[in-house]
């Protein structure tokens, strides 16, 4: 655990889930304890990236919308929305905590090609290094893959992406579970949390299969994918519940929760 524990570079990913109610609707309450909490850490001297989901369901809430659009179009028109409410509302969350945040949009195609990269790369570096925490999301009114379906654009991968980019050295995923099961566990009463993944294999991409919630585009097999890729630049992944982002003092403290998933350097 100690590489948890020390971990001074850290990319925390946030769920839609998470983020908001059933309706849609931002659970302000839980978006206040998360800025909070990334802040303290900070102030103890960790540097902070967040990824963030969220756009379209909070634009889905923001607009009034009964459900969350199927055309592309209305989708990317919707995200539009929902980010500009995201950020206010980061904006206003971490400025009471006298921390500064950074709205950072990019699309895959940005993180395929050397030049494009570097130009992110360098952004990052910048503002990691002025002390402003990154807030990061894909474009969606850019980039479609997110919104036709294709997990190619998830922000579980996008997350490992940045993690990767900036060099983290942990990668943490809130989501409205606390880990990895036997058997998914709304289901199955018997089923048991994995604590500890040594590798991501086939038999444990299977026991993630599955969709997420209605709010978001991921699942559990989207961070499991997401926790592969760090991985496999020797960097560790933790899948936490973010229903109390206060879990995130308790990583940082030792304490065995969610599932961490080891590094293919270990």
């Amino acid at each position: 655990m100690s590489e948890i524990t020390q971990a001074k570079r850290v990319v925390v990913k946030v769920g839609t889930s998470t983020l908001t109610y059933e309706n849609g609707k931002l659970n302000l309450r839980r978006v206040e304890a998360l800025c909070k909490v990334l802040s303290d850490l900070q102030n103890s001297g960790r540097e902070i990236v967040l990824v963030t989901s969220g756009a379209i369901g909070v634009g889905v809430g923001k607009l009034g919308l009964r459900e969350r659009p199927k055309e592309t179009e209305k989708k990317q028109a919707v995200a539009a929305v929902g980010q500009c409410e995201l950020m206010f509302i980061y904006d206003k969350f971490f400025g009471e905590y006298n921390r500064t945040v950074a709205q950072v949009l990019i699309t895959g195609d940005a993180m395929e090609y050397d030049h494009s990269r570097k130009n992110v790369e360098n952004t990052f570096q910048e503002l990691i290094g002025m002390g402003i925490i990154p807030v990061v999301n894909e474009n969606d009114t850019m980039a479609v893959d997110e919104l036709v379906g294709s997990h190619i654009g998830d922000n579980d991968t996008l997350s490992a992406m940045v993690a990767c980019l900036v060099e983290a050295d942990l990668l943490v995923l809130l989501t409205d579970i606390d880990g990895l099961y036997t058997a998914n566990p709304r289901k199955d009463p018997e089923a048991k949390r994995i604590p500890y993944v040594a590798q991501v294999t086939d038999e444990i991409r299977a026991l993630a299969g599955g969709a997420g919630s209605s709010r978001g585009t991921g699942g559990m097999a989207t961070k499991v994918r997401a926790a592969d890729i760090a991985g496999a630049q020797g960097i560790p992944c933790c899948v936490l519940s973010g229903a109390t982002p206060e879990n995130l003092y308790r990583l940082f403290d030792g304490e065995q929760i969610g599932t961490v998933f080891g590094t293919k350097r270990d």
